[in-house]
């Protein structure tokens, strides 16, 4: 007797047909013990046994149930999980995507005003004229104070350093 093993214990089938083929043996065996019971006391005790062998046959069928019972009900509790994971999954795809949708609705809007600013720059700068100052024009440095060295009359200007470890206010 040899089985497949499968995910969940032994194929079913095979262990099925296993014990009708069994059961179908002992019973005809039965049947040849009644017949020959009245050959001797070995005979009864081959029926006995056989009798024995039916009933542990019988329990084993009696246990499939309840087996079949267990694995259904981890069945069950694994599509419960499995369904849980899958609604967690999907509400978790529904926030990301209306996160992503709300960031491109920002850059959008950002992109948009960087646009409006870049055109109302472009609208500033058109307008704005450029006008050549003629050359005798006065300026500030005009007014006094020198623009260079050079406009002062100074070749080298000496600047007091202060001692180390100073503060320069």
């Amino acid at each position: 007797m040899r089985f497949s093993v499968v995910e969940s214990g032994y194929d079913r089938r095979q262990v099925d047909s296993c014990l009708d083929e069994l059961g179908v043996r002992l019973t005809r065996l039965a049947a040849r013990a009644e017949v020959i019971a009245g050959a001797g006391r070995d005979w009864d005790q081959i029926r006995q046994e056989t009798t024995l062998l039916l009933a542990v046959v019988d329990r084993r069928r009696a246990d499939a149930p309840a087996a079949l019972r267990t694995a259904g009900e981890l069945l069950a509790r694994a599509r419960a999980e499995l369904d849980a994971a899958r609604e967690e999954a999907r509400q978790l795809r529904e926030r990301v995507y209306a996160e992503a949708v709300q960031a491109r609705r920002e850059f959008e809007a950002s992109l948009h005003e960087r646009r409006h600013r870049a055109a109302r720059v472009d609208q500033l700068l058109t307008g704005l004229t450029v006008e050549t100052v003629p050359v005798d024009t006065p300026t500030a440095a005009a007014g006094g104070v020198p623009a260079t060295r050079v406009a002062t009359g100074i070749d080298e200007v000496t600047v007091d350093q202060p001692e180390p470890g100073t503060r320069v206010a």
